[in-house]
């Protein structure tokens, strides 16, 4: 029928027992008469303990090193799937990033795919067998393991899919049976979605949600990869689509299609530093140098030729983007840096923000009614942000979904 492209994340292989199951659908899939690229995480929890391993021995680890550690969960993971499916009576081949040649740059954690050498997957396809590839994984020019980030098994999924053409990629998530309006570990009332648009969901990853990593998204978006985001418990049962916004169905009836919280969020301010030409470049220039990834960016009018900048990093970074914000601020004769990492941001995506006006002011309002106060405020075409004590998360979140209706279907 056509070449079948599933990615199954840590849960749906934590153990023996699921391995098994997953192994059992994907023969199933196979004896349909497709060809079928498996892609899997490493086992639930199996990446955390690789990462506090690593930091017990060296706080910040050496990103080299640091990436062979992190990826040999997905080494283990692939090889005991292939050998689940080989126990059913079914011939299977795994292969790690390098051996399939996903070759990226040598940002060794946070590394970017520059091609792909596709042959050994085609070859092994046309055989028969079902090939299965450890997601994650990656290798430089020059033999370096580098890793794709978090959540970086769902841009492997999506690169092969793109550059073997297949027919579907589906991504199966053990602990979500799609993508909701919001987390329904906060809100109760959140609804499944059962279409959304690249744009929406690139947002919605960016802005905290995990369901698929934000990479992946912009990487399906570019190379017009359509995903099937489904429940590995019921995989007959129908998920979320993620398609170009042209071929979503009743787009005209929706405002908002999901409200997010991110709490990776630090804020960092430097009080009184030079308001001249080059000063925004002197200070964000060492961040982007360490591949530090600046989001919302707030500078103060200028008094008496001074001016406070303040911005915010991911806290996972925030004690290196400390460290490198002080010494350009020793250098640019600035008073003091103040930073606060208990904050949150929390947002409200949706492409019908395009045609519709009164959306700032109604989460203004909202947040206010509550006793929220708003630190920094970013706005996009289809989304508006907010930076908030970490504090008011759950309870900003709930008053966003309820006071635009994002549990009633539309």
């Amino acid at each position: 029928m056509g070449l079948i492209v599933q990615k199954y994340g840590g849960t749906s292989v934590a153990n023996l027992d699921k391995i098994r199951w997953v192994a059992g659908h994907v023969i199933r899939t196979k004896e349909k008469g497709n060809g079928v690229l498996v892609v899997v995480s490493a086992m639930a929890g199996e990446t955390d303990k690789l990462v506090k391993l690593s930091l017990d021995i060296m706080d910040p680890p050496d990103e080299r090193e640091l990436a062979v550690v992190t990826s040999s969960g997905e080494q283990v993971s692939s090889g005991l799937l292939a050998m689940a499916v080989k126990a059913l009576g079914h011939d299977a081949v795994s292969y790690q990033g390098h051996q399939v040649r996903i070759i990226t740059d040598n940002a060794h954690s946070k590394a970017k795919i520059v091609r792909i050498d596709a042959e050994r997957i085609e070859s092994a396809l046309e055989k028969g067998k079902i090939v299965i590839v450890a997601g994650f994984q990656g290798v430089d020019d020059d033999g370096n393991v580098t890793t794709l980030g978090r959540g970086g098994s769902d841009l492997t999924a999506v690169a092969l899919a793109s550059a073997l053409e297949a027919d579907s990629c589906e991504l199966y998530k053990d602990d979500v049976d799609g993508i909701y309006t919001s987390d329904p570990g906060i809100v109760p009332t959140a609804r499944k979605l059962y279409q959304i648009s690249y744009e929406e969901m690139l947002e919605l990853a960016s802005l905290g949600s995990k369901v698929l990593q934000a990479r992946a998204v912009e990487f399906a978006m570019k190379h017009d990869v359509p995903l099937h985001v489904r429940p590995t418990a019921r995989p007959e049962q129908e998920g979320t689509w993620v398609v170009k916004e042209e071929d979503m169905t009743h787009m005209e009836n929706i405002l908002i299609s999901g409200v997010s919280s991110d709490k990776n969020q630090a804020k960092i301010t430097i009080t009184q530093v030079p308001d001249s030409p080059g000063i925004a470049a002197r200070i964000f220039s060492p961040l982007s140098a360490a591949g530090i990834n600046v989001d919302m960016i707030v500078q103060n009018v200028s008094i008496e030729g001074h001016t406070d900048m303040t911005f915010t990093v991911p806290r996972t970074e925030f004690k290196k983007s400390i460290i490198l914000t002080e010494s350009v601020a020793r250098e640019l004769g600035a008073k003091d840096i103040i930073s606060d990492d208990k904050i949150t941001k929390v947002s409200l995506v949706g492409v019908g923000m395009k045609t519709h006006s009164g959306v700032a002011a109604k989460m203004f309002s909202t947040l206010s009614k509550e006793g929220i106060n708003i630190m920094m405020i970013s706005t996009s075409e289809i989304k508006i942000s907010c930076v908030i004590e970490e504090k008011y998360t759950e309870l900003a979140v709930r008053a966003l979904h309820d006071a635009f209706k994002l549990g009633e279907e539309k």
